[in-house]
């Protein structure tokens, strides 16, 4: 991960002496209710926000959003930095690899959506799981230095299971190209989002058994950042901008797994609502979403741990530095 960042600085560098006559990001700056809001993947784990969306509020508040999916932090944060995108959802450790990269105007996070990992562990067989079962065997885990992968080797820890040694962690798989690895028969065990996790089940090609992120506790997983020029330019817009999520937020917090689903259909055309309800009731059991957009200091603490055990942080980061509440307060209010 940490290597990607620093292609990416590179790229972006190059980038902006490019466009640095009219200004890296002026795209945004022209539409004063437009904004594009790049997502590391699509997946139910960020049911919140497709609920504010399917809702209107973001309509409501005067602002025409433009989802795109980035495929990848690093790519967000890309977008992000040059101003491709106003404001990235991702991994907030993309936020603290960019500061200590030494970006002058990098990203801070405002928001947080989700406290937990979204993935779950998938076996082949719907065995009477334990952890020990793991050992000697090959997990798909995603790309090294990722969170999700780091939360994988930090759950095995935590089981007494020592990655590379006990049990092979594969990182050579594309976070997308996972699930058809593990079905035509790569490893014995991967971890998977939703639904891709619940579908894979229900077509007989593998075996939910644990949740990663029950068994990690809470980490600031998912969260919502922007430039920090982009964030003094454009307050207001950010501020409705958060005002809209705290109420998809408690909206999905209030209503059913099944409202839910029936609500946030229409992000998931090939997905049935069945299936969607059976995994917004799988997050929702696991205590996945934050319940206001505010990050605590403890959290980003826990990540950092999380990261420095996995040797992808050598330097810890100040949580002012890369974490503004303000916007998040007064949504909260």
């Amino acid at each position: 991960m940490k290597r990607a960042f620093r292609r990416a600085a590179a790229v972006i560098s190059m980038l902006c002496l490019l466009v640095l006559a009219a200004g890296c990001g002026a795209k945004s700056q022209e539409n004063d209710t437009g904004i594009k809001l790049c997502e590391v993947t699509h997946s139910v784990f960020y049911a919140p926000l497709y609920a504010t969306i399917e809702l209107g509020y973001f309509k409501e508040e005067g602002l025409e959003l433009e989802l795109v999916n980035g495929g990848g932090a690093d790519k967000v944060m890309i977008a992000v930095i040059t101003g491709e995108a106003d404001i990235g959802f991702a991994g907030p450790e993309a936020c603290i690899y960019t500061c200590l990269e030494g970006q002058k105007d990098y990203p801070k996070v405002f928001g947080q959506l989700t406290k937990r990992d979204g993935s779950f562990l998938i076996g082949r067989t719907d065995e009477d799981f334990r952890w020990e079962n793991l050992a000697g065997k090959t997990i798909l885990g995603g790309r090294k230095g990722g969170v999700p992968e780091m939360t994988l080797e930090y759950v095995l820890k935590q089981k007494g299971l020592r990655p590379g040694e006990d049990v092979i962690v594969d990182t050579s798989v594309q976070f997308d190209m996972m699930a058809g690895a593990f079905v035509g028969g790569t490893g014995d065990y991967v971890t998977m989002f939703e639904p891709t996790a619940t579908e894979t089940e229900s077509a007989h090609n593998g075996y939910v058994l644990a949740s990663i992120g029950e068994e990690s506790g809470e980490i600031p997983y998912t969260a919502f950042f922007a430039r920090q020029s982009y964030l003094k330019e454009h307050e207001g817009k950010v501020s409705r901008f958060t005002a809209a999520l705290a109420r998809g937020m408690e909206w999905v917090s209030s209503h059913s797994a099944q409202e839910a689903a029936e609500m946030i259909s229409p992000q998931f055309p090939g997905t049935s609502v069945e299936v969607l309800a059976n995994v917004v009731q799988r997050y929702k059991d696991i205590d996945a979403w934050n319940s206001t957009l505010c990050m605590q200091p403890e959290a980003l603490d826990r990540l950092q741990d999380v990261m420095q055990e996995a040797g992808e942080l050598k330097e810890r980061v100040e949580f002012q530095k890369i974490v503004d509440n303000t916007w998040a307060e007064k949504a909260g209010k």
